[in-house]
């Protein structure tokens, strides 16, 4: 079985690599004053389908998110908005992809914190942090959720903790993503109870899933929209949510620190939307508010909340000034975990 490693990465590289992200964080939150401003670029806007870009593999929550979102975005428009994955290199290709795009509105980039984390742990990608994208909306919110195998014996958090300290590494632990939301997760919790798995990563969600359901690893820790559904159906066995909240999607779920785990433990994920550089500021404006359109109606909204979102919204500027505030946290995470990509 692949077993996954990572080396620590504390030295003055990574405090030039997390101080240059921050600097380019802190650029998205001025983008308006820099894109190509033009009060009728957004006049008949969209004029021909849209592209939306998910930088993971298909079924995941990521996925399922922007497919609703793209059903109602079409029928709006009246336009094909067409979904591509293009997963790989922690979302970093498809991302890449959207970064040479024109920077038109007809080519969109789903992302989340990913692309804060990204920017602290690659030490080369293919496109500029500080120069790459322009935030449109954060669209929700969710908790990453950890859950096993019934065939695992596994029933609690503590059962959990206590086999991967006793056995370090027995756990197979199935990962959307390297060195993604749910990996910082993890390694922080890992660090804070001495618990040791053997991570192997996938390009996404839904093949992490798959391989958890079928037996073939033990574990994964995941959005929690991506496995809610087979929760429910006693396909998988839930043991804590990451957020200090417990999800109205899954009630009876406790959070870590109820499960017994660190105190205080808080890691919650997200799901937006980003555009090239250059975007003309009212083409981001119209797309923000179609996008807020459909995720206040009533059924878009049961919808999402039935699986595990909480749905979020805001202006660009809100979005722009979350990734600037988020940074610093996730930086000293990593820092301190000793997480290190490429």
């Amino acid at each position: 079985m692949l077993s996954f490693r990572f080396t620590p990465l504390v030295n003055a590289t990574t405090a030039t690599n997390a101080a240059l992200v921050l600097a380019a964080l802190a650029g998205l939150g001025s983008y308006a004053a820099s894109a190509h401003a033009a009060p009728d670029t957004a006049a008949g806007f969209p004029s021909k389908p849209v592209r939306i870009v998910v930088p993971v593999a298909p079924g995941g929550s990521a996925d399922k998110l922007t497919r609703t979102l793209a059903d109602k975005l079409g029928a709006l428009w009246g336009q094909s908005v067409i979904v591509e994955n293009i997963a790989g290199a922690s979302g970093t290709i498809g991302a890449g992809r959207v970064a040479k795009a024109a920077p038109d509105g007809y080519t969109l980039l789903q992302q989340g914190e990913g692309i804060t984390l990204n920017g602290i742990l690659f030490r080369d990608l293919p496109y500029d942090t500080q120069k790459s994208f322009v935030p449109v909306i954060k669209a929700v919110v969710n908790p990453q959720i950890l859950v096993v195998h019934p065939g695992t014996g596994i029933t609690s958090l503590a059962d959990y903790v206590a086999r991967a300290k006793s056995q370090p590494e027995s756990i197979s632990l199935g990962l959307p993503g390297n060195g993604g939301i749910a990996h910082v997760a993890h390694e922080i919790l890992a660090q804070e109870t001495g618990a040791k798995v053997n991570y192997i990563p996938y390009p996404g969600g839904g093949p992490a899933t798959l391989d958890v359901l079928a037996g073939h690893t033990n574990a994964t820790l995941i959005t929690l929209a991506a496995v809610t559904d087979y929760v429910r159906a006693g396909k998988l066995r839930a043991l804590a949510v990451t957020t200090s909240y417990r999800s109205p999607a899954l009630p009876d779920v406790p959070t870590v620190a109820e499960a017994g785990g660190p105190s205080g433990f808080s890691v919650e994920s997200w799901q937006g939307y980003f555009a090239p550089a250059g975007t003309p500021t009212a083409v981001v404006a119209k797309i923000n508010r179609d996008i807020a359109t459909v995720l206040q109606s009533p059924e878009v909204r049961a919808q999402l909340e039935a699986q595990g979102f909480k749905v979020a919204g805001g202006s660009p500027a809100d979005l722009a000034a979350s990734l600037q505030a988020e940074q610093p946290r996730y930086a000293q995470a990593i820092k301190t975990a000793g997480l290190a990509l490429r």
